[in-house]
């Protein structure tokens, strides 16, 4: 650890960048088991409800670039400090909603503000570790992150049995502020700011999306999330109405796919140990794309055999994303705010993307779900095949080792 925090500690510190980082996936799973109930609640249909889903999604991606260059002109700590406070009242907010229309709108803020969380957590990494070690740390991180869609699901599960789902986003106000504690206690780990003024720092994202070797590894890395994110749309939808399991039964199901996802990054430090990175990223790809013939071919059969193709395709989306973001950011020297709010930028619009096409048919959303866990895993596979070899991908690499 570069900078030391006198406050956190080393523990502490990363405690801290694990709560923050937990943002999109508690806010998102918790009131997944939720979902067909406030159809009924709201008086709305499927559409209307999978919109709190999709518009979080882009405000959230829109809300990376607004905040990511501003937490290189005024620090890391300002910028999370505001999150944490603008969640707070949007999750409220949400709770008070009369109308899936107010629902809608209170999600938008508060993915406005949870953005300005969860760009400057990867930040924060990049200012204070290099290299093979904060390979180690995104993967611990990354691993103890998976734990809050392990357990949201069935803690929002059991808020549905006592309560409302109003419940849920109280909980996550209260998540918030536990959030915000830790906030106060850390210290700020960027040490140069930049100069320029607002507006100037914003145009830094356009100059490094110049940059073509960040680009290409940004349209790689980015396509994967849309077979998650995909899955995070439709299962609930597929587990509740399609094969009949109870909100509970969903919870565990979800838990399930959660736990083995939580291996991914783990997998991976222990893979690169005796497999190239490169060969590991290329399996991936190709793992995915067997998941999804799987899907289309013998997902529909039970819920069991479902879960057990799902899982795997989880694990290796997962996976890719420590060396993925690791590689990415490698090739950015400086301007560390707006080249991670890119990369989550991208990543989220295509998880946007990939929730919109698994939903085009209500009907069919185990055969739509197989068809992109397909296409992603051949198109990233030829994409990545094509620049693997490449110098500023191997010296990277070597750099790393």
């Amino acid at each position: 650890m570069n900078k030391p925090q006198q406050l956190l500690g080393k523990t502490g510190m990363l405690f801290f960048l694990v709560i923050i980082s937990a943002f999109p996936p508690l806010t998102i799973d918790l009131y997944l088991p939720a979902l067909p109930t406030m159809v009924e609640a709201l008086n709305t249909n499927q559409s209307m409800v999978n919109l709190t889903l999709s518009s979080y999604f882009i405000t959230y991606a829109f809300g990376l670039l607004f905040w990511g260059p501003l937490s290189e002109k005024f620090g890391r700590k300002p910028i999370v400090l505001i999150g944490i406070t603008g969640y707070i009242v949007t999750s409220i907010l949400c709770a008070l909603s009369a109308s899936i229309e107010q629902l809608i709108l209170a999600r938008i803020l508060q993915a406005f503000a949870a953005s300005a969380v969860t760009v400057v957590s990867t930040a924060i990494v990049k200012d204070m570790y290099t290299g093979r070690d904060r390979e180690k740390i995104m993967a611990t991180i990354m691993s103890l992150v998976i734990i809050a869609p392990m357990v949201a699901p069935v803690i929002g599960a059991f808020l549905l049995q006592v309560a409302t789902w109003r419940m849920m986003f109280v909980a996550l106000a209260i998540f918030g502020s536990f959030a915000g504690v830790l906030a106060l206690c850390y210290q700020e780990t960027l040490e140069k700011r930049y100069q320029g003024s607002i507006l100037r720092s914003w145009g830094r994202l356009a100059i490094i999306i110049q940059n073509p070797r960040f680009a290409i590894l940004l349209v790689i890395f980015s396509i994967s999330p849309m077979a998650l994110m995909g899955f995070l749309a439709s299962g609930s939808y597929i587990y509740i109405n399609d094969f009949g399991l109870t909100e509970q039964q969903f919870s565990y199901a979800f838990a399930f796919n959660a736990m083995c996802a939580a291996f991914g990054p783990m997998i991976y430090m222990r893979l690169s140990r005796y497999i190239t990175v490169k060969r590991i990223i290329t399996l991936c790809f190709v793992f995915l794309s067997v998941a999804g013939i799987l899907t289309l071919t013998i997902g529909h059969l039970s819920p069991i055999i479902f879960a057990l193709i799902a899982a795997p395709a989880t694990v290796v989306i997962i996976t890719m994303k420590v060396p993925g973001t690791n590689l990415m950011l490698d090739q950015q020297s400086h301007d560390t705010g707006s080249a991670v709010a890119l990369i989550q930028f991208c990543s989220m619009t295509c998880g946007a993307l990939g929730m919109l096409l698994v939903s085009l048919s209500q009907e069919s959303l185990i055969k739509n779900l197989g068809l992109i866990q397909l296409s992603v895993g051949i198109i990233g596979a030829i994409l990545w095949l094509l620049v693997k070899n490449k110098p500023f991908v191997t010296d990277k690499l070597l750099k790393n080792k």
